[in-house]
């Protein structure tokens, strides 16, 4: 680092911690990247260089930052000696936060951002003896089932198709102006924009759905089917049919486009362990293909929307693949108390619900 700022003395106006933590970073998604590569993972991309108009994330460790009142200020060197102040009254820090960890400044969107990390004390977890399962889909962004045998569906809002027409149209536009002309510019400020608020909707509704499901639950630990979105969104080979390829083409277009499923697991865990409770990642390979009732597994297509068997079984295909989360982590060794509750009586606790029709946004209700 010494050497750099020698060589490029502009370095010097940013404060040194600073510094430190981008060439950590740096490091980190070099060693993310080998490691990808070594695994066999051929979209693994190392590092790209970033030109002179990309403003690297500042992060801030411990110091170079003071916080008061409602205003956080950072220090640099700049010979314009201009003050780098944030206001932040709109969202003041709660009061059981403790000790700040790191604060981030960051552009998006060519809008202005502070991030701050502090500790809070949380609930420990403690296993009551109840669980909920929760298979994650597109259609049904949440499809739980508790060993009461009690359903809970919530309907995805696919705020993406609502935006997708409006963003083409935009895009058509743009594309037939000179780039980077006053028209241009234009354009591109306003698909800019109505990315960023179908993003932003996006995430809002993550956040809603997550809380609900945290708050309106009496388990003290959900069990969440591990999706592999990485794996289901790699682009397959063509096949002869021209049906099964748009399928294709509509799957990877959905969860590249209806919000993070990674993100909103990040939610849901954050939002239980401020509760005291626990969520467990488990593998929900075959889960969907499998009958609940018999375990006969056969293939089914993704149009396939409710589960038929020979058994006589019939259910939503989510709320089926649910159940059998349910019953795949009870046989396991993921759970710290293993409730005295078998697999075949919890089978017959949900059986009769199973002529029921099931809803398609259940209220919120305690499950």
């Amino acid at each position: 680092m010494p050497q750099i700022k020698r060589k490029y003395p502009e370095y010097k106006w940013v404060y040194s911690k600073v510094l430190q933590m981008v060439l950590r970073n740096l490091d980190g998604n070099y060693k993310s990247f080998f490691a990808l590569w070594k695994n066999g993972d051929a979209s693994a991309r190392p590092p790209n260089y970033k030109g002179k108009n990309y403003f690297t994330t500042l992060c801030y460790n411990q110091s170079g930052f003071a916080l008061e009142s409602y205003t956080i200020s950072f220090s640099h060197n700049h010979p314009s000696k201009t003050k780098l102040d944030f206001d932040i009254s709109h969202y003041p820090l709660k009061k059981e936060a403790q000790r700040i960890k790191q604060v981030e400044i960051f552009t998006k969107k060519d809008k202005w951002f502070t991030s701050i990390t502090y500790e809070i004390q949380e609930p420990e977890y403690e296993d009551n003896g109840k669980y909920q399962a929760i298979d994650l889909g597109i259609l049904n962004i949440v499809s739980a089932v508790n060993l009461d045998g009690k359903f809970i569906q919530i309907k995805n809002r696919r705020a993406d198709l609502y935006w997708k027409k409006k963003l083409k149209e935009v895009q058509s536009k743009r594309d037939h102006c000179k780039k980077y002309s006053r028209r241009w510019k234009k354009y591109h400020q306003k698909f800019c924009k109505m990315k960023t608020k179908c993003a932003n909707q996006l995430k809002d509704f993550q956040h809603k759905v997550s809380k609900q499901v945290v708050e309106n639950t009496k388990a003290n630990t959900i069990i969440v089917g591990d999706l592999g979105v990485k794996t289901m969104a790699r682009k397959k080979k063509p096949t002869t049919s021209s049906r099964q390829n748009k399928a294709h083409r509509t799957l990877n277009h959905s969860l590249q486009n209806t919000g993070s499923v990674g993100r909103f697991v990040q939610f849901l865990t954050y939002k239980a362990q401020k509760m005291g409770k626990r969520v467990i990642r488990i593998d929900e390979s075959y889960t969907t293909q499998t009958c609940a009732k018999c375990g006969k597994r056969v293939k089914r297509e993704l149009s396939e929307r409710d589960i038929t068997c020979d058994c006589g079984h019939r259910m939503d295909r989510d709320l089926n693949s649910a159940i059998n989360i349910m019953v795949k982590v009870l046989n396991s060794d993921e759970l710290s108390h293993q409730p005295s509750l078998k697999e075949e009586s919890f089978l017959c606790k949900w059986k009769g619900f199973s002529t029921i029709h099931s809803p398609k946004i259940c209220p919120p209700a305690n499950a």
